[in-house]
C-alpha cells in the first residue's frame, strides 16, 4: 500500500482495541479461532467461554475474511480479570450504508451490562467509517435481554415483527450517537 493511498477495512494492518470503562474488544486471532474450533481452552477465557455463537463464528472466518479486519468481529474481555467472557461483531460489509452487529456474553458474566457497553463502543466505531451510516440488528421476539441491550446502547426498533417466528429489527445511526 503506499503512502498516498488510505486503507480500506480488508488491507488495514491489525485493528486498534476498543476499550470502554470495563471491557477491551480486542479483534480475534486465526490462533483463538482455531482454539474454539478445536474445542482447546485458554487459561486467558472465562470458564464457561466459548459459546456456541462464539463457534459459529470462528467457524465462519474462512469464508468471511473481513470480519478478522478493523470492522469485523471482537472479543470481549473483562478488564479487571483480562478474560475473555464473549464475543461481539460486525458483519462486514456494510449493505448500501448498513452493517449488522451482533454479540454474545458467556452466562457467567450476563445482569453487568457487558453487552450494551460493548454493542454501544463497537456501533459507535462502526459509524466513523465512511461506508456506514446505520449499524443494525435483528432480535428474536424469545430474547428480551437481547431487546434491552439495543434499546440502552441507544439503537431504536423500526421493524415489529409481523409474527412471532420473525426478528425484531433496530437500528442506530450517526445521528442517534449525537443526539445521546
Amino acid at each position: 500500500m503506499s503512502s498516498s493511498s488510505s486503507p480500506t477495512p480488508t488491507d488495514s494492518p491489525a485493528p486498534a482495541d476498543l476499550t470502554t470503562e470495563r471491557l477491551v474488544l480486542r479483534s480475534w486471532t486465526s490462533l483463538e479461532a482455531a482454539a474454539v474450533l478445536e474445542g482447546s481452552r485458554s487459561m486467558h477465557w472465562a470458564d464457561d467461554f466459548p459459546a456456541e455463537g462464539d463457534r459459529v463464528i470462528a467457524g465462519l472466518f474462512g469464508e468471511h475474511p473481513a470480519w478478522l479486519d478493523a470492522y469485523g468481529h471482537r472479543l470481549v474481555v473483562e478488564r479487571e480479570s483480562g478474560l475473555v467472557v464473549g464475543s461481539i461483531g460486525l458483519f462486514w460489509p456494510p449493505a448500501e450504508g448498513v452493517v449488522g452487529i451482533g454479540y454474545g456474553i458467556v452466562a457467567s458474566r450476563r445482569g453487568r451490562g457487558y453487552a450494551t457497553e460493548a454493542t454501544r463502543a463497537l456501533a459507535e466505531f462502526a459509524l466513523t467509517a465512511a461506508e456506514v451510516h446505520t449499524v443494525s440488528a435483528d432480535v428474536e421476539g424469545a430474547n428480551p435481554a437481547s431487546v434491552r441491550v439495543l434499546e440502552k446502547a441507544g439503537f431504536q426498533r423500526w421493524a415489529a415483527p409481523e409474527s412471532t417466528d420473525q426478528p425484531a429489527r433496530f437500528r442506530i445511526t450517526g445521528q442517534d450517537c449525537v443526539r445521546r
